[in-house]
C-alpha cells in the first residue's frame, strides 16, 4: 500500500455516485485516497484527478488496475459493465468494492461467483449500503436478539418524489429500486426469498405513460416463511421516503419516519423529508466504505458478498418475470458455496 498504508483506490465510473464516491474518499473516509479514476469521458475523468493530488485519468479500468499505486478498486460504472471490471480485479487479486448491481443479471453474477471461488477467497464487497444505515443495523440488532420473538411479517415502503433517471421502466422499480428491499429482507431475517409476486394497482398519474407505478412487491421466504411486502413507488412527489416495520410474535419495531427537528411556526407544525437517496443514506454510504477501507487493510473482506449480489439478481429475474407474466413465482437459485457460508 502506499503512503505508509494509505489504501490507493481506483474509482471505475465517474457519474453521480462515483463521483460522490470520489468526494467521499478524498474528503471522509480515513486510511485511503484515490489514486485514479476511470471513465469513458476523457474530460470528466481529468477534470477530477485535477483537483486531487497523486491522481491519475485513465479510460481503461484494465490500466488503472495495473498501476502500481493501487490497492483497491471502487466500482461504480453501469451494471453491464461490472462483470469484466470485476474479472479485471481478480486477475490483480485485488479487493473491491462494487456498486449494485453486481452485474446485471443472475448468469453473469454467478460467472463471477465461480471467479471469485478459483481465487480461493472472497475479495468483493457488494455496495448495498442499508445494511449500514444507523435504524437498519438497530432493527437487525433487535430482531437478532430475540426480545420480540421471531419476525413473522416485514412491511416496507420505498419511494422517490420523482424518476430516479429518464426512460424509468417499470422492470426498473423491480431491478434498480425494490432490489434493495430484497437484499435487506435477506438480510434482516437470515433468510433466502423463495417467491415473488407482484400486484399492479392503478397507475399513478404523476407516472408516465406506459409505467406501472406504483406496484406492490411480496416476498415469501424459507425457514418457516415470513411474508414480506414492499409498497414501490418511483413519483410520490412529496420527497424520498424509505420506511421498514418488523411485525415479530411478541412485538413490532418500525424505522423510516424520520422525525428528527419537528417546527411549530404559524398554525403548522412539521419537519422535512429527504429529497433522494443520497441525502437520505449519506451516512450509510460513509460507513460502508469507511467499513470496506478499514477491512482491506486488515487483510480481510466483509460485508455483503458476491452470494448476495448473485441471490439479488435471481429474486429480481423473479420478480420481472412475475411482473410481465403475473402470478406467484419460486426463485431458483444454486445452493450457496462454502465459500460463501461463514
Amino acid at each position: 500500500m502506499t503512503q505508509r498504508g494509505t489504501l490507493g483506490v481506483a474509482v471505475v465510473g465517474t457519474g453521480k455516485m462515483g463521483a460522490d464516491h470520489v468526494r467521499r474518499i478524498n474528503e471522509v473516509t480515513s486510511g485511503a485516497r484515490v489514486a485514479a479514476v476511470v471513465d469513458i469521458d476523457t474530460e470528466r475523468a481529468k477534470r477530477l484527478a485535477d483537483g486531487i493530488d497523486g491522481c491519475t485519468a485513465y479510460t481503461d479500468p484494465a490500466a488503472a488496475m495495473a498501476a502500481d499505486d493501487v490497492d483497491a478498486v471502487l466500482i461504480a460504472s453501469p451494471g453491464p459493465a461490472h462483470e469484466a471490471a470485476l474479472l479485471t480485479a481478480f486477475e490483480h487479486d485485488l479487493p473491491v468494492l462494487c456498486e449494485k448491481p453486481l452485474t446485471p443479471d443472475a448468469a453473469s453474477a454467478l460467472r463471477v461467483m465461480e471467479a471469485e471461488q478459483k481465487l480461493g477467497h472472497r475479495r468483493v464487497q457488494v455496495g448495498f449500503m442499508r445494511r449500514y444505515d444507523a435504524e437498519y443495523m438497530r432493527l437487525k440488532e433487535l430482531l437478532d436478539s430475540g426480545r420480540l420473538g421471531r419476525p413473522l411479517m416485514l412491511h416496507n415502503r420505498h419511494r422517490n418524489a420523482t424518476l430516479p433517471v429518464p426512460g424509468f421502466t417499470s422492470e426498473m422499480l423491480i431491478n434498480d429500486a425494490v432490489v434493495h428491499e430484497m437484499d435487506i429482507t435477506r438480510w434482516l431475517l437470515d433468510q433466502e426469498i423463495t417467491s415473488v409476486t407482484v400486484m399492479k394497482p392503478r397507475p399513478s398519474s404523476n407516472a408516465p405513460e406506459g409505467l406501472q407505478d406504483p406496484q406492490f412487491v411480496i416476498f415469501e421466504t424459507d425457514d418457516g416463511g415470513a411474508v414480506v411486502d414492499v409498497e414501490m413507488s418511483v413519483n410520490c412527489r412529496f420527497g424520498y421516503q424509505v420506511q421498514s416495520e418488523a411485525v415479530c410474535e411478541n412485538g413490532t419495531a418500525r424505522i423510516g419516519d424520520a422525525h428528527g427537528m419537528l417546527v411549530n411556526s404559524a398554525g403548522q407544525w412539521g419537519g422535512s423529508i429527504a429529497p433522494d437517496f443520497v441525502a437520505r443514506f449519506e451516512d450509510a454510504y460513509d460507513r460502508e466504505v469507511q467499513a470496506w477501507v478499514d477491512a482491506t487493510r486488515r487483510g480481510e473482506v466483509t460485508g455483503p458478498s458476491v452470494w448476495d449480489g448473485y441471490a439479488a439478481a435471481a429474486v429480481c429475474e423473479t420478480g420481472v418475470k412475475a411482473l410481465t407474466e403475473g402470478g406467484r413465482r419460486e426463485v431458483k437459485m444454486i445452493d450457496r458455496p462454502e465459500l460463501y457460508r461463514s
